[in-house]
């Protein structure tokens, strides 16, 4: 199935000489006579060791001579000052040098990354930022969510006249120094003067400037989850990205949780629980999400879209995996929809996010389906009986089972003990039994 697509022209801008202008001579040369300028993704200067050119897939060492000191402070010299994140730039470029320091606070170590403008970026989720609710994206570093932020930002300014406030603490949206990089259109920038005052500069963005869609990169605290929840209801838009690769990740992540709409245990009365079918102490919602859809960044030009977080969210806590849309972005500007938006089917979380990743479903066609093992139907409640609770939940959340810790043996589904303590006092676990 073909999704209607516009094939907008895709430019990129990168500003790259003017990185190169920063690096040692030796190394600005080697980088200018190799051939994939376009394909480079971040530069690597470690005291002691060859500078390196990183690239998709492969690294290509620029010279035979080690990086010393003088190579450290004729980049440090020439970019903006370092914050308290280790972070630099070149001003009104999206280009971003970062330090590793030594115990003594001296840089041993730089990574220059190529910051890129992608202008049509956002045409395989044009549609999602155009209904007006608040999308969260996921995915895992360097797929391109800060450039996709960017471009939403650039989009919803110029072509829809929005009141756009990109809230940017590493200035990796619009860039260092005092003026924004064009790349985010008629959009207003605040800058953020260290990482942990993000949720207050947030905050302040919507009391102070009256802003119709605020952006914001990387949330990552619980402060600045409860500032993403107190700006959506006052009906500001939200366009962010957060830490973790799939709704499942933010689901079992408590800090984080509450952007999807939360998780608590809740206890039924007996006649609940007999008609649900269910234990008494079941996970329910917490509240309405802050964020209304959410995106999965598979691969640059690959997505999964869950259109509706709250439905998504108690499907799971109910055990039912839903299967979201899938799109990926042709070379010739259309959109294909790899997977549909479908009902729910019974499939563990884990078990989905595997035939994502293998880019699978039933029958190997992309439509959900079978690999001989019979899947699960609801979240298993265990009781640790003389076995620690926080290795029992680390491995929980590593294998991504669906599961969870109960207090009460009389809650659980399953016990899980230690043989000796079995001997030792076979009436208990009898009883429990």
């Amino acid at each position: 199935m073909i999704a209607e697509s516009t094939t907008r022209e895709r430019r990129v801008t990168d500003n790259l000489q003017q990185l190169l202008q920063v690096l040692p001579p030796e190394i600005r040369q080697a980088l200018e006579q190799h051939p994939d300028q376009e394909g480079l993704l971040e530069i690597v200067l470690d005291l002691g060791r060859q500078p390196e050119a990183r690239y998709p897939g492969r690294v290509v060492y620029l010279t035979d001579r080690l990086v010393d000191h003088a190579d450290l402070d004729y980049v440090t010299n020439r970019v903006g000052e370092f914050g308290k994140d280790n972070r630099a730039g070149i001003e009104r470029t999206l280009h971003r040098i970062s330090a590793i320091r030594n115990r003594a606070g001296r840089i041993v170590g730089l990574t220059c990354r190529i910051g890129r403008a992608v202008y049509g970026t956002i045409d395989i989720m044009r549609d999602m930022v155009e209904t007006g609710k608040s999308v969260l994206m996921l995915g895992r570093p360097g797929v391109g969510k800060t450039t996709k932020c960017r471009e939403v930002a650039r989009v919803l300014s110029e072509e829809f006249g929005k009141r756009v406030v990109i809230v940017d603490t590493s200035n990796e949206i619009a860039g260092d120094g005092d003026i924004p990089h064009p790349a985010i259109g008629r959009s207003r920038r605040m800058q953020v003067p260290e990482p942990s005052l993000q949720h207050a500069v947030m905050i302040e963005a919507v009391e102070n400037h009256m802003p119709e869609v605020i952006v914001i990169d990387e949330i990552g605290t619980e402060q600045e989850a409860f500032a993403a929840r107190t700006i959506a209801e006052r009906g500001v838009q939200l366009v962010g990205t957060a830490h973790g690769n799939t709704l499942e990740n933010l689901l079992m992540n408590p800090t984080l949780s509450d952007l999807i709409g939360g998780i608590q245990a809740v206890t039924l009365s007996d006649d609940e629980a007999k008609r649900r079918g269910t234990q008494k102490t079941v996970l329910e919602r917490k509240s309405p999400p802050t964020f209304e859809i959410v995106i999965e960044i598979m691969e640059q030009e690959q997505m999964a879209i869950h259109h509706d977080v709250a439905t998504t969210v108690d499907q799971m806590l109910r055990g039912r995996a839903p299967r979201p849309e899938i799109r990926e972005r042709q070379e010739d500007g259309g959109i294909d929809i790899l997977q549909p938006a479908d009902e729910t089917i019974d499939i563990p979380p884990a078990r989905l996010r595997y035939e994502r990743e293998q880019g699978r479903g039933e029958n190997g066609n992309g439509h959900g389906g079978g690999n001989g093992k019979e899947p699960g139907t609801a979240v298993v409640r265990i009781y640790p009986y003389g076995v620690s609770r926080s290795r029992l939940e680390k491995a929980i959340r590593d294998l991504h089972v669906p599961a969870f810790l109960t207090k009460s043996w009389d809650d659980a589904d399953a016990i899980i003990a230690l043989k000796a303590h079995c001997r030792r006092d076979p009436g208990q676990i009898r009883e429990a039994i």
